[in-house]
């Protein structure tokens, strides 16, 4: 048994016919109609029924494709593997990134990382960090940006940045320009947050459930657009990492005293091996962290 009849195998089950999986292979149809039988002498099974023109997997060739299946894929994540191996011509990393920081920190920082290696290919998903470091677990995802505090055992990471997050208001906001507000000062606000799931709105009603308020929530979105456009009409405030207000001249960030800082780091799954393509991706992100 090798991988090419395996290949046949699969090409009939999902061509339903001898003659439809040659032309899909681009190969003879007496070598595919060879191979089979051959591989059916080997086992000593039947893997398919012939009727007419149409054939059908029998209950044994049901069982052998999903073991060819696994094979396959083994096959070529090993072929990916080596092609990365002459130099990060090929492969793909999958990363998984906050609102935020997907939309103001990482742009600039993928794109030079493409730049540097044209070949590989991006995937990028934005989502909370709750809703991240449950895809990076069930192995969806190899790297994601998470809060550092927040890692399980499962799941280890370095240190990228920490990042302050503000109190935002709009032009004509009665605390716009304070030097500082406390907490007391922000939930006597009403409020324009992410929705539930999300570390931020988590973080922010775990300092309410400490003061015992009730923070007053007016509008929930993961649209941060949204958020900014609230916030600048005056009709709520919000909190955003100070990243976020770079290029906002309406909007004003305001510190928490005590300041609030988020703590941020690159993560992958302890104890399963990075291909080379995440590696070097999770290095340049590194490298090019903040000092």
């Amino acid at each position: 048994m090798d991988l090419k009849q395996l290949t046949y195998l699969l090409a009939v089950r999902d061509a339903g016919s001898f003659t439809k999986a040659a032309n899909s292979l681009h190969v003879a149809q007496p070598a595919i109609s060879m191979a089979i039988a051959k591989l059916e002498q080997q086992l000593e099974l039947r893997l398919f029924d012939r009727q007419d023109r149409a054939v059908r997997l029998t209950p044994e060739g049901e069982v052998l494709c999903r073991h060819a299946e696994r094979l396959l894929l083994q096959m070529h994540q090993a072929e990916a593997e080596m092609a990365e191996l002459k130099g990060l011509e090929r492969g793909e990393v999958r990363i998984g990134i906050p609102y935020m920081m997907g939309s103001y920190y990482f742009p600039p920082r993928l794109m030079a990382f493409k730049h540097r290696y044209p070949g590989l290919k991006i995937r990028v998903e934005e989502a909370g960090t709750r809703e991240l470091l449950s895809r990076m677990v069930d192995g969806s995802l190899d790297l994601a940006i998470l809060i550092t505090s927040d890692l399980p055992p499962a799941i280890e990471g370095a240190h990228l940045l920490s990042e302050e997050m503000l109190m935002v208001v709009g032009d004509d906001h009665p605390l716009r320009g304070e030097p500082a507000v406390t907490l007391s000062q922000f939930f006597a606000q009403e409020l324009a947050l992410f929705r539930r799931g999300f570390y931020h709105r988590e973080h922010m009603e775990a300092l309410a459930q400490s003061l015992g308020v009730e923070p007053d929530i007016a509008f929930e979105s993961n649209l941060i657009p949204l958020l900014k456009a609230v916030v600048r009409q005056g009709f709520a405030v919000t909190t955003f990492l100070r990243m976020v207000l770079e290029e906002e001249p309406d909007l004003s960030g305001v510190p928490f005293d005590p300041p609030i800082y988020l703590d941020l780091c690159v993560a992958w799954r302890r104890g399963d091996p990075l291909s080379m393509a995440n590696r070097a991706l999770r290095d340049f992100l590194l490298k090019d962290r903040p000092a």
